[in-house]
């Protein structure tokens, strides 16, 4: 037998609890599940390949790999990352600066329009002093989906999960706690 490059480092007892918890949630990723168990598997004493084995994985090398991201990570080992394509251009910041701009409210002269369409918005975006010169209207859409945004038939884009009632008191605002499980 070979010896492993890189072992796992011991587990704090916190790590411990939180790769047990997230091995035995039946509502976990799969993915996650499986390598919380492959983790605690090689911290058990077994060796890589029997650990991927016991996961249901043909290969130790991916279980070295997630040993060896785990040691300097800790439990964001357990997120998967960028899954191959093209690299991933937009970060958080201009994802938030993407939603800072549809929130604002366009001005028709400047704008050109009363609504947020995706070219509009596109547009409105590229020309900012501190907006994204290069971003398509599919990056746009993308970020509006995952901040819980939807296209309506009205022409309009509307908050998912999130609707105005007429009560005896005024129009209020009524959100599904919900809505987020729903839509996955």
């Amino acid at each position: 037998m070979q010896p492993q490059k890189e072992p796992l480092r011991p587990l704090t007892a916190a790590e411990r609890l939180a790769l047990e918890q997230v091995a035995r949630a039946r509502s976990e990723q799969a993915d996650r599940v499986a390598r919380a168990r492959a983790l605690l598997a090689v911290a058990a004493g077994k060796r890589f390949t029997e650990a991927a084995q016991a996961v249901g994985r043909r290969s130790g090398d991916a279980v070295a790999h997630l040993v060896s991201r785990f040691n300097t990570e800790g439990l964001a080992a357990l997120d998967p990352r960028h899954g191959g394509g093209p690299p991933v251009v937009y970060d958080a910041a201009a994802r938030e600066r993407i939603l800072r701009e549809f929130r604002r409210a366009p001005d028709r002269e400047r704008d050109g329009t009363a609504t947020w369409s995706l070219t509009t918005l596109q547009r409105a975006l590229r020309r900012a002093p501190d907006g994204l010169p290069t971003v398509s209207t599919v990056t746009i859409l993308q970020t509006l989906w995952d901040a819980g945004y939807t296209w309506q038939h009205s022409r309009t884009w509307c908050r998912t999960g999130t609707v105005l009632r007429k009560r005896k008191s005024g129009t209020v605002e009524v959100t599904d706690p919900d809505a987020t499980p729903k839509k996955s």
